[in-house]
């Protein structure tokens, strides 16, 4: 059994309570130091909590975050029973700059890497609204959590992602963002995601000199409880993500997938 921690100083991450108690990875033998690490934000259900348990199962140690580490710590340990392997709890809200930070600085200080971010975390599927008609005010919520809350994710971890070897970073979007198909309705999700799918482009690009493959993904209608019932199983969906995740070093960047087939924009 590994010895107790010595109590953790304020400079100390693991002081923070943002974070989960376990020890550091050098002490803790469930945890493969060469296998991917992988932070998917907006874990604790749905397509997040899918794509935490699609990539474990393939050996990623997983950093599953939500805004309660609670939450985050419990779907953590299902998720680590269900595969037998090293799955994470970190609590981290994408709407925050300092839980980002310290979510960041934990990372760091555990791996001193980051081989793919996942970027799930999305709010307000808002089918009772009409663009001419919107209450800006949740327009504005959701661009904090579906454009901003990745930038700043991007902003945060990319040191880490050039510290790897086969760096990933992957937007989970939607096809409601792309500008080809585009009609009225779900104004704050469409053009959140839309500004989501300009960010990949615009990260792809500045990104391509270090390695990292940034791509868009949309899952599709999924059955969660953003998506309501009748969509897809959460398993296909989650997969579409998985598949950007775990790219070829010679994959593609830049891109907007489903089903690992290109969607326009």
């Amino acid at each position: 059994m590994p010895p107790t921690p010595a109590p953790s100083t304020p400079t100390d991450p693991d002081s923070d309570p943002t974070t989960d108690p376990t020890p550091d990875p050098t002490s803790d033998p469930t945890t493969d130091p060469i296998s991917p690490v992988s932070l998917v934000t907006g874990a604790t259900r749905g397509i997040g909590r899918e794509v935490s348990r699609q990539l474990a199962s393939l050996g990623h140690t997983v950093v599953l975050t939500g805004r309660s580490l609670e939450a985050a710590a419990h779907v953590a340990g299902e998720v680590t029973e269900e595969t037998g392997r090293d799955v994470r709890a970190l609590r981290l809200d994408v709407t925050d700059e300092d839980s980002i930070a310290a979510a960041a600085a934990q990372v760091a200080r555990r791996y001193g890497r980051l081989d793919v971010l996942v970027n799930n975390a999305g709010i307000h599927y808002d089918t009772w609204q009409r663009a001419v008609t919107a209450d800006l005010a949740i327009v504005r919520e959701a661009a904090e959590t579906n454009l901003y809350g990745p930038w700043r994710m991007a902003i945060a971890f990319a040191p880490l992602l050039r510290a790897s070897a086969h760096p990933r970073l992957v937007n989970v979007s939607s096809e409601a963002g792309s500008l080809a198909g585009m009609g009225g309705g779900t104004p704050a999700y469409a053009a959140s995601k839309a500004g989501l799918n300009a960010l990949t482009r615009m990260l792809a690009d500045e990104l391509s000199a270090d390695g990292v493959l940034v791509n868009a993904v949309c899952p599709g209608w999924v059955a969660t409880d953003m998506g309501g019932p009748g969509g897809r199983p959460v398993a296909e969906g989650a997969a579409s993500v998985v598949y950007a995740a775990t790219l070829p070093d010679d994959g593609p960047t830049g891109g907007f997938f489903r089903d690992g087939h290109p969607l326009p924009w």
